[in-house]
This record gives structure tokens, C-alpha cells and sequence, in this order.
């Protein structure tokens, strides 16, 4: 049960939308509906190492590599009407991160867009069908198991070289002392050094779902769950001069500083309805925004604080979404890219532009913002925070680094119990970098909840945004 301090539990992970905390249930993808041939047969989708096979009503995913095909965690119905150009809905009406579309393009050609996600894929039909590995048993055998984690990651994941992590050296050390007893503690042992909090495992639950059990962060910084919100909201509200309005039950957080300056605080990019898809999550976040900018008032805004600080990820098209209320011209907030050759670790699939749009027939702020990060700014906390790199006037961001993973996560079924999420995907600065390790550092850095401030109630890094937005400057 949610309330005003708790910030989102994670979001249904289905392969569909990944959006994963620790403790988090994760229900299977299933609903009704008919039947669209054109899209009848298997699938590769270009990166992801995945495969998809349509059948009448049915959706069906396998996670592939170059040794291995086994089920993947999709499985999922039509429902609804095809819509226009033959695209066809999947999986449970009205649930949020639970549903996706395919649309045809010609007769071996689609294309794969997730709910909540940015960005498409590409998929071409093989015309020979599903291949033979992935009709195969899939053995529970410790070394099997230990073979398709390293593979996952020896085909996907992006950072080993930014890391300094030699995966094959590591794959030598330990593979020769897996036992059924010791897998889990290997495997954690192995991607510990990564600190990446995109990489979880989970097992599976006596609902049908999965529940993480492990998840890592970086060296420093502290997850960004319900007791952590609950801690920072007293020094928060000390400087507000009413207490906040909760959206969301209490994800999302509405306020006014002194001097005339605006306060929007958002602790996740979803989970703000318990009941509805993607357009209910977004009606929550413009209700929430639409408080911010449409309070009566006797003078205009000077400025706005936006604190993403404890933010837990979620949906990158609210994020987007959110951005585009603090914009009047479009502009692009990042390259989007996966890896797509499970032989070279350099090469990715053609980059998608993300472009921040102007909310049309909404209100929006365009004068100063302040966005506050921290280490405990995860996930779709980030990729906002870099969609609002590229508005102008500059955003000024203070606090801390965030916490440096922007991919969407990637899942891999090691068993029939274990669940492995790990990331495939870059987020291009428009120099062709990305932010994945070190986070995106702050314009100003200051103390962000240490034990002296939180004893104190003092809130450094929103004390130093009220006086830049109440002088009128701040960098860049």
C-alpha cells in the first residue's frame, strides 16, 4: 500500500516493460483477444537477443545466444481491434508496463514498441521458422545455467571495458568450481564488481511471478526505497511553506517555496494508479503538473525546483513526458542504441533519436528550473535528468552524481526458478557518450541528506536552489 511517504514500488516486471526493485512481485503477461495473420510466425528482433513467435492470438518470446534458446519470460494475447496499418496490441488491457504493440511492415519486416519505453525495435521474420535448439528441454544443470548467465552477459552487456572488468578471465576462475549450492553466490560474485544496479536476479514465486532477491549499487550510494523518502521528507517540507499536495498516492509531490518558486517532487516515473495502463499513468503525472503551473497565484512563477533525488526509475515516455512541460521548441534528449552482435562488443543497433516535444494544449513553464540529483536518482530518474540537459534556458542541477544506469533491463531466464535482469542499451550524449558508471555529475555540488543535515533538518541542495532561482542565475 502506497501513501504520502512512500515512493513507487517497482513496476510489474514482464518482458515487456522491466522495471525492477527489490521485494517487487512479478505477475506473467497474459489477456484474450483474436487473431492477426499478418504477422503470423517467428521473429528476430535486431539486438536484445530475442526471438518472437506469433500464433493466431498468441505471443511468445526466447532469449537466444549463440549456444543456447530457451522460453523467454513473454508470453502474452492480443487484445483489442488491429489498429491502423496492422498494428496489433499485446498483453493485459489496462495494466501498466504490461502491454506492447507490433506493427508489420510488408510481409518480413515489424516493428516492436514497448509501453512506458522510448524508442522501437526492429524485427525480421525468419523464414525457416522457430530453430531447432528452442524446441529443445532446457536442463537445470548448474554448469548449464552458469553457461547462459555468462553468455547473456558476454553478448549484451555493454560496459565491460568502461568497468575495467575481464569477463573472460572471470568465466575461467570460476566456472570450474560451480556446484548446485555455490551457483547463486558465483554468479553474484562475478557481477558484483560491475556495481550496476540494473543487474538483478529473481526468483520465482509461488504466484507465478518473480521477486528480486539481489540487486547491486554503486560504491557510495544508497537505494532509493520507501524508508530513504521517508527519512528526507522532514527536511524537505521544513522549507516549504505549506506541506505538499501528494499525487500518485504520494509518488509525486507538489509544493511552493518562498519567494515564489515552485516545488515538484517525483520519487518514480509510474506505479501513480493501481488500476491503468499507460494513459492513466500519464493523466496522474499531468494532474500532478497541472497543480504545480495552474495554482492561482498572485504573480507568475519564479522558478521551478524539480527534486528527483529518491527516485526509483520506472517509464522513460514519463519522463519525456514530464520534460515536455518545461520546454516551448523541440529538442532531442538522447541517442538511443543497443548491442546487437554477440561477437563485438562495439557494435549497436542504428541510433534512435528522442526528441522533447512541447506539451501541446497544456500549460508549461519555460523560465528558470532547478533539478536536484543524487546518487539515489536511478533508472528513469536519469534519463529525465538528461532529457533536461538539452532545454534552454539551462537547468541547473544540484546536488549529486546520479547513479549512472540508463538502460532499459534486459531479462534472461537462467532456470525455471532464476531470472537474470541486465542492461543492453546506451543513452548517447550528443557527443556519442553515455553517463552508465559515474552518473550525470551536478552543475553545483552540495551535501545531499547526510546523517548532519538530516539531525538538522537542513536541506543544503534545496537551500542553494532557492537562492540561484531567487538571484536569477545559476550556471551555463
Amino acid at each position: 500500500m502506497r501513501s504520502a511517504d512512500r515512493p513507487a514500488r517497482a513496476a510489474a516486471v514482464l518482458a515487456v516493460a522491466l522495471v525492477v526493485t527489490a521485494g517487487t512481485a512479478v505477475p506473467a503477461l497474459a489477456s484474450g483477444g483474436g487473431a492477426g495473420p499478418r504477422l503470423d510466425g517467428v521473429w528476430r528482433m535486431d539486438g536484445y537477443g530475442t526471438l518472437l513467435t506469433v500464433s493466431g492470438t498468441r505471443l511468445t518470446s526466447y532469449d537466444v545466444t549463440r549456444n543456447s534458446c530457451t522460453p523467454g519470460v513473454t508470453s502474452a494475447d492480443r487484445f483489442g481491434a488491429p489498429l491502423p496499418g496492422g498494428a496489433v496490441r499485446y498483453g493485459t488491457p489496462g495494466s501498466p508496463f504490461g502491454q506492447l504493440t507490433i506493427t508489420p511492415h510488408g510481409r518480413h519486416r515489424a516493428v516492436y514498441t514497448r509501453d512506458g519505453a522510448t524508442g522501437t525495435r526492429a524485427l525480421e521474420r525468419l523464414p525457416d521458422g522457430l530453430p531447432a535448439q528452442c524446441t529443445r528441454p532446457v536442463s537445470d544443470d548448474p554448469l548449464a545455467v552458469f553457461d547462459r548467465f555468462w553468455d547473456g552477459f558476454e553478448e549484451n552487456y555493454p560496459f565491460f571495458a568502461a568497468k575495467g572488468v575481464d569477463w573472460h578471465a572471470a568465466r575461467a576462475t570460476y566456472r570450474p568450481t560451480v556446484t548446485a549450492e555455490n551457483l547463486v553466490d558465483t554468479i553474484i560474485t562475478m557481477v558484483a564488481p560491475l556495481q550496476d544496479s540494473h543487474v538483478a536476479l529473481l526468483r520465482a514465486s509461488p504466484d507465478g511471478g518473480y521477486t528480486t532477491f539481489f540487486r547491486a549499487m554503486r560504491d557510495g550510494t544508497v537505494a532509493p526505497t520507501p524508508e530513504l523518502l521517508g527519512t528526507v521528507l522532514p527536511p524537505i517540507g521544513a522549507q516549504l511553506a505549506a506541506p505538499e499536495q501528494p499525487f500518485g498516492g504520494g509518488i509525486l509531490g507538489v509544493g511552493e517555496l518562498p519567494d515564489g518558486i515552485g516545488y515538484l517532487r517525483v520519487s518514480a516515473f509510474g506505479d501513480y494508479v493501481d488500476q491503468g495502463g499507460q494513459r492513466e499513468q500519464e493523466a496522474e503525472l499531468d494532474r500532478a503538473v497541472d497543480a504545480l503551473l495552474d495554482r492561482p497565484r498572485a504573480r507568475p512563477l519564479r522558478g521551478v525546483v524539480i527534486d528527483v533525488r529518491v527516485n526509483g526509475g520506472g517509464s522513460d515516455a514519463l519522463a519525456v513526458r514530464l520534460a515536455s512541460r518545461f520546454t516551448d521548441r523541440p529538442y532531442q534528449a538522447y541517442r538511443k542504441v543497443a548491442r546487437n552482435d554477440p561477437a563485438d562488443p562495439t557494435a549497436f543497433t542504428r541510433p534512435q533519436p528522442v526528441t522533447v516535444r512541447p506539451a501541446a494544449g497544456a500549460s508549461r513553464f519555460t523560465g528558470p528550473v532547478a533539478l536536484l540529483t543524487s546518487g539515489s536518482t536511478v533508472s528513469a530518474g536519469e534519463t529525465f535528468t538528461q532529457a533536461m540537459m538539452g532545454r534552454s534556458p539551462h537547468v541547473t542541477r544540484i546536488g549529486e552524481n546520479t547513479q549512472g544506469v540508463f538502460s532499459d533491463q534486459l531479462p534472461r531466464r537462467l532456470s525455471s526458478d532464476l531470472l537474470l535482469l541486465l542492461p543492453n542499451e546506451e543513452f548517447l550524449t550528443p557527443a556519442g557518450t553515455t553517463f552508465d558508471g559515474p552518473g550525470i555529475p551536478p552543475d553545483v555540488r552540495t551535501p545531499v541528506f547526510t546523517p548532519a543535515e538530516l539531525a538538522g533538518l537542513k536541506d543544503s541542495a534545496l537551500t542553494e536552489a532557492r537562492r540561484l532561482l531567487t538571484a536569477g542565475s545559476g550556471p551555463g
